[in-house]
């Protein structure tokens, strides 16, 4: 008979994640205290990989070696369940770790700008593997068999994935990423030496304290819909749920604090988010060249364009951006009569110069594009090109279609 002296202790999640958070800074310097938030919630959350629907990805990146990277995942690596570090797994091995009978692996991949990096070479069954894999339901059909009796056969590839690289990673996987941007450390930054026959044990013992601690949470967690702070939706809510699940489930002030790095987080992620070229192309017309305007001449967008500071523009596959380029880049969103965007004549004393109409643009910039500078459209308009009736811009003066500054100063229009 058991008597109330064998009952185990309950584990005081909200402590032993302080703990695995302290862990973690004892060997890596964070640029941030969302980062060590997040990636607390992130170990965690791999111990809970069967409550959840989705699992992020969890993405330490740098510009630079000697930023901390390898030495995060390396500490990832003692907290997770089931760890399977990588460097440059095939696919097909991949599948087989996630089907082994043992359960679900967590994969580190270490040096994965060798995978996707310039001169990786093709690599899209693993970036299938790991785009297919941040969902519960996520499979990839291969053939198995030898010779002529071969059978299709589905592998899931969902697992939990952490990864370290230089640079950056497509934007199909960034886009399903906890990043954690990491930095040389300062003078001032210290951290302990990372002695493995030593440390790896305490990881492991925060471990196996983590995996209990799960299994005391894991019907409560299974059952939860964290609320989302204002704003995060779509992807970064399926990136996000998983976490603050687990630090509503801790308790104390993790719930606080794993909301506040999620917004943080999120929108760092917005701000270093290299966006598609056709979404910067699509903000730059409203912002910066359109401006309400109703309508606007090709080559007078071109020559606005090309005239921005820190924009791509210049140079396009090696080459000024030009009426065939905007053409295409355009052609792939539509108008709000859901046909392709494609330049149209507008009629002027002097002729019909091809161009685009902001209506045309309306729906695409709402979809698309950030919500607008604050600036009043007034005195944005004011400081541009007009294009709503009267002059036309192909019969301004030489000079001032090539200069942006005495453009300004002489408002152009076209005949509406």
């Amino acid at each position: 008979m058991t008597g109330p002296e064998n009952i185990p202790a309950a584990i005081d999640g909200a402590a032993l994640l302080g703990e695995v958070e302290a862990f973690h800074r004892r060997f890596n310097v964070f640029p941030t205290e969302a980062a060590y938030v997040a990636v607390t919630l992130w170990d965690a959350h791999a111990h809970l990989l069967d409550c959840f629907d989705s699992t992020p990805r969890l993405a330490f990146l740098s510009p630079e070696p000697g930023s901390g990277k390898s030495r995060a995942l390396e500490i990832v690596e003692t907290l997770v369940p089931r760890a399977e570090a990588t460097v440059n797994a095939s696919p097909n091995a991949l599948f087989r770790l996630v089907e082994a009978a043992e359960g679900r692996p967590t994969l580190l991949f270490d040096e994965i700008d060798t995978v996707f990096g310039p001169k990786a070479g093709d690599n899209e069954p693993v970036r299938g593997f790991l785009n297919s894999g941040y969902r519960r339901i996520g499979t990839m059909l291969r053939c198995v068999g030898d010779g002529a009796n071969q059978s299709v056969q589905r592998f899931s590839s969902f697992c939990a994935v952490a990864m370290a690289g230089l640079g950056s990673l497509p934007d199909t996987i960034l886009t399903r990423s906890v990043i954690i941007r990491m930095r040389k450390r300062a003078p001032n930054e210290h951290v302990e030496p990372y002695r493995l026959r030593l440390n790896e044990k305490e990881g492991h013992a925060l471990r196996d304290q983590l995996a209990r601690w799960a299994d005391s949470v894991r019907d409560q967690v299974a059952d939860s819909w964290p609320e989302l702070p204002e704003g995060v939706t779509d992807r970064p809510a399926d990136v996000w749920e998983p976490l603050l699940a687990v630090a509503e489930a801790a308790g104390g002030d993790w719930p606080r604090r794993a909301r506040a790095a999620c917004l943080e987080l999120v929108n760092a992620a917005h701000d270093n988010d290299e966006a598609s070229l056709g979404i910067r192309l699509l903000t730059d017309l409203r912002d910066k060249v359109f401006c309400g305007a109703d309508r606007m001449p090709t080559a007078v967008i071109l020559e606005m364009l090309l005239a921005l500071d820190d924009a791509p523009w210049a140079d396009v596959d090696d080459k000024p951006l030009n009426s065939r380029m905007l053409s295409k880049l355009l052609g792939q969103y539509v108008t709000p009569a859901n046909k392709p965007i494609k330049p149209r004549g507008i009629r002027t004393p002097s002729g019909t110069p091809k161009g685009y109409y902001a209506d045309d643009l309306s729906d695409a910039w709402t979809r698309y594009c950030p919500p607008p500078p604050q600036e009043s459209a007034t005195s944005a308009t004011s400081a541009t090109p007009q294009i709503s009736g009267g002059e036309s811009v192909a019969d301004a003066p030489q000079d001032t279609r090539h200069s942006l500054a005495e453009a300004a100063t002489a408002p152009l229009r076209i005949a509406g």
